[in-house]
């Protein structure tokens, strides 16, 4: 005896949803992140992986009296980054889930 239908279906569309996952995964490795601190002097570049891909600095911050600065701005905007990466997955699953409340702690699996 074979499973009831409604459970058939069931099956069907979690299996279509862990396609477009899929999918999705790999469209948001290629998409980027990126933000600016200190007025544009330091520049911090994420992608959808929440993967920091590059880090620009101005060169007249690299400066040995500055130090404590740069520091300060670097991690300001690796958080921000990441941040803003995290919103992006976000947003897209729920796009993608079509506004489903997903258990606490989900997480897509490689991200």
């Amino acid at each position: 005896m074979g499973l009831p239908k409604e459970l058939q279906k069931l099956f069907k569309e979690v299996q279509r949803m862990q396609q477009k996952i899929e999918e999705m995964q790999k469209e948001l490795e290629t998409r980027e992140i990126e933000v600016q601190v200190g007025g544009g002097m330091v520049k911090v570049v994420a992608n959808g992986r929440q993967e920091i891909i590059r880090i620009e600095i101005e060169k007249e911050l690299i400066n040995p009296e500055e130090k404590e600065m740069l520091e300060d701005l670097i991690v300001a905007g690796v958080n921000e980054a990441l941040r803003k990466a995290k919103a992006m997955v976000e947003e897209e699953l729920s796009k993608l889930t079509g506004g489903l409340p997903l258990p606490p702690g989900f997480k897509l699996p490689g991200f």
